[in-house]
This record gives C-alpha cells, sequence and structure tokens, in this order.
C-alpha cells in the first residue's frame, strides 16, 4: 500500500488493522504521515481500550472503530468520514472571501485547511482543524460536547459505551488540540470547559 502511495496513487479513505505482520497500523499510518499523505485513516481493531484510540488519533486518525460493530455501521462511518473531507454549504457559508480568516492570534485556511498560531503554523489533523474552526467562530460560546462530535461523525451518530460515550472522544480531541496550541505558545488559554455541556473559544 505504501509502495502504491508512492507511485502517486490516491484513495479517499483507509482503513487499518491495529495488528498486522510486519508493521502495526499505528506504523503505517505514521508512515503515511511522513510521505505528506493526510488521507483519512480508520483504526478498525477489538483493542477497545483508551490507549490504543488515543494513539491512533494522536497518530493521525480520524476515527476508531470496535470490530464488532456490525458491516452497516461501519459503512455509514466510512461514508461520512469521506463526505466530511468536503465543505459543507454551512461552512462554506461562513468561509470568507479567500477562504482565510483571522481572530486574535488564530489564522484559519480553510482553502488548505490548515491553522496558525501567532504566525506559527499548527500540526492540526483535518479533524481537529474543523473542531477549532468552529470553537472559534463561535468565540464565547458554549459548544455541546454532541456537537463537536456530530462535526466529525454526522448528526446524530452514537458512539462509545451508553448515551454519553462520545464525551470521552471528544475531550480526546481537545486535550490534542491544546497540547498543538501549546506547542507554540505555553500560555494558550483560549479553549475552556463548560463542566457537563461542552467547550467554549475564549477572546484574548
Amino acid at each position: 500500500m505504501l509502495d502504491w502511495f508512492d507511485r502517486g496513487g490516491e484513495a479517499d479513505v483507509v482503513l487499518l488493522d491495529w495488528r498486522m505482520p510486519g508493521m502495526n497500523g499505528l506504523e503505517v499510518l505514521r508512515a503515511l504521515r511522513e510521505r505528506g499523505k493526510a488521507v483519512p485513516v480508520i483504526f478498525l481493531t477489538v483493542l477497545s481500550e483508551d490507549i490504543y484510540e488515543e494513539a491512533a488519533l494522536a497518530g493521525g486518525a480520524v476515527d476508531f472503530i470496535d470490530k464488532s460493530r456490525r458491516l452497516s455501521i461501519l459503512l455509514r462511518r466510512l461514508k461520512l468520514i469521506i463526505e466530511g473531507t468536503r465543505p459543507t454549504p454551512d461552512a462554506s457559508e461562513r468561509q470568507p472571501p479567500g477562504g482565510r480568516i483571522r481572530l486574535g492570534k488564530l489564522e484559519l485556511r480553510f482553502d488548505i485547511n490548515r491553522a496558525s498560531w501567532d504566525d506559527k503554523v499548527l500540526d492540526l489533523t483535518l479533524t481537529e482543524f474543523k473542531i477549532v474552526a468552529l470553537l472559534a467562530m463561535r468565540t464565547g460560546e458554549d459548544v455541546s460536547y454532541r456537537e463537536l462530535y456530530d462535526l466529525v461523525h454526522g448528526k446524530d451518530f452514537i458512539a462509545g459505551y451508553g448515551a454519553d460515550g462520545y464525551r470521552a472522544n471528544v475531550r480526546t480531541f481537545i486535550k490534542r488540540i491544546r497540547k498543538k496550541f501549546r506547542d507554540v505558545d505555553a500560555s494558550f488559554d483560549h479553549i475552556e470547559n463548560y463542566a457537563g455541556f461542552g467547550y467554549r473559544w475564549t477572546e484574548g
């Protein structure tokens, strides 16, 4: 597969197992990113512990699916993620001419899905960029866990264990986003948690 990408091959999405002979899924994901391939990657695995999900998301995966899920669920997730890489009408309407907007130290480039803070480029995944854009463009508003998760996976998708299983997934994304901002600015504190509800982007 890596050779195929090296020869110029493309894909809408890549589905990886965690345990594979030769290279494990995380090593394949890292190899893809080292080659500059931003294709969305989903892990399909029996390893459901949080540590594996966090490692996958930290490596740049956009989703982590348990193998016990039905094929119809997997296909729906694939479709939602593929569609999620295309601009939605709502997002397009809010984009400024030229696809660029500046909010204080934050600059969002919707044309290339990149963000920078204080003129330093942030190493955000596509999913992380979408979350930052949603929060920042609604500065001061409280955005729910559910809305943040739906942004990534599609409206009303049920994730994880129990009715609120998606919250852990959102927290993982926010934790990674905060770290990436603090890697370029140790004093960054513009993403606040609204306990029991979600998050907000604050001015400053």
